[in-house]
This record gives C-alpha cells, structure tokens and sequence, in this order.
C-alpha cells in the first residue's frame, strides 16, 4: 500500500481534485488507509510523503545495533538503484538520520500512529541543522518489511515511493525500529539542499 500527501496544494485522487485543509487533520488514519486502497494517490508537489506496509508482519527482534546495519544496507539498495538510472548517490546526514530513526521509533512505541505525522516539524528542524538550507524534502515510510532488500524492493514497486527514491535529493536519513512483538518499522527522509 503506498500513498503520497502534499499538505500544501490540493489532493488528486485519480483526476479527483480535493483542497487540503485543517480537517484533513481529523481523518483517521483507518480512513487515509482506506481511500489508499480504493486510489492511487499521486501529487505533483514539493513535499511527498510516501508509505508501504507489507501484509505479513515479520516478528524479528532486533537489537539497535542491527537496526543500524540494516539502514546502511538501506542506503546501498538505494544508491545502487539510483547509479543504475545515472542519478547521484544519496550521502547519510547525522540530522537527518536522528530525525528519521526518531519517526521510526516512535511509531514502534506507538507514540505516533503509522503515518507521516510530524513531517513538517521533521523537516523544520533538518532545516535548522542544515542552516535553512532545504530546497525540497520527502518522506518514505514501511512497516513488516523482513530485510533492507525488501522494504526497499517495496518502495521500488510503489510509483510514489520510487518518485522519491528517485528525486533531485541529496541528502538521506533512514531509521529503523522494532516494536514489542519485533515488528519493523522503516523512515527514510530525503533532502535537496
């Protein structure tokens, strides 16, 4: 399941045009999940949020340290998928990465929801780091996935997550985390700076 949300311009769903705005924020996540579904979401936008969840959830409890060794691996997919269409390798930003491994472990707790709740503030603060240097940001998010290979095969195979993967970006940061039953939780956040 992918979808993609621009809280800036209107909603297409599928020709569908929809303005955005503060009741967007009272839908409930079951209804996101639902028109997603039912549409294929895609955005012509600035900032595009992207997310996957694979339908059988792996139990695997990892420790922080594999975590780590898994979005290194992440990020190689990645760059070896963006060499292969000639764009440039995305280089691992410390800012991004804590923001990114924060969304991941806070969805894991349950915190936040499954979603790309707290995106803007996200960015405002790589923002910040980066000296207000963003010209263009994106977000994928995925759950259930059981290897790099595979949250990244589903990106792949989702048109809103391969749009960011492969976006004029730069910069990346990618957090992983369990839950309690071990259930994996992926956010990857793309920067142009």
């Amino acid at each position: 399941m992918g979808m993609c949300i621009n809280i800036n311009n209107p909603l297409d769903f599928c020709g569908l045009k929809f303005a955005v705005s503060a009741a967007i924020n009272r839908i409930s996540m079951k209804h996101v999940v639902a028109l997603a579904l039912l549409f294929s979401l895609v955005v012509d936008a600035s900032s595009v949020h992207s997310k996957v969840v694979v339908k059988k959830p792996y139990t695997l409890a990892a420790a922080p340290a594999s975590n780590k060794g898994m979005a290194d691996e992440i990020l190689k997919y990645i760059n070896d998928y963006r060499r292969k269409k000639g764009l440039p390798a995305l280089s691992m930003n410390a800012s991004i990465n804590a923001e990114a491994q924060r969304h991941s472990e806070n969805m894991a707790a349950r915190r936040t929801s499954f979603s790309h709740n707290g995106f803007q503030g996200r960015i405002k603060r790589i923002s910040s780091s980066l000296n207000g240097g963003i010209e263009n940001a994106a977000e994928n998010v995925a759950m259930g996935s059981t290897s790099a290979q595979d949250v990244v095969n589903g990106w792949l195979t989702s048109s809103m997550h391969k749009r960011n993967i492969e976006g004029h970006y730069n910069l990346t940061g990618i957090g992983v985390a369990a839950d309690k039953k071990g259930v994996l939780y992926f956010t990857q956040i793309f920067v142009a700076n």
